[in-house]
């Protein structure tokens, strides 16, 4: 197959694509932005545990390994800590809104 052949093919599934995926112009193309007059609060697996009577520690692990919840690792490796997006447990939890 040459490189044309390629290049053609690619176009036509792009085609085929667009046709299945109906696309709205008028969303925009980047995440809402958070407000930046308050900091986003992060919590630890400890800290979502203790918030919230009932939830386990591990509960909240498997809700990150899941991406149910916003998290992030902070540190290199198994080792490093996880830090909860406060408002992304609440909001799965069904406490906020």
């Amino acid at each position: 197959m040459t490189l044309t052949q390629k290049n053609e093919l690619i176009n036509q599934i792009t085609l085929m694509l667009d046709k299945l995926i109906d696309v709205d112009a008028e969303s925009p193309s980047t995440p809402a932005k958070l407000p930046m007059d308050k900091p986003m609060e992060m919590l630890t697996i400890k800290e979502c545990a203790a918030l919230v009577d009932g939830l386990s520690e591990h509960t909240v692990r498997m809700l990150c390994t899941q991406d149910k919840i916003a998290h992030v690792r902070a540190g290199a490796g198994r080792n490093g800590k996880i830090l909860v997006s406060k408002v992304s447990l609440l909001r799965y939890l069904g406490i906020a809104s």
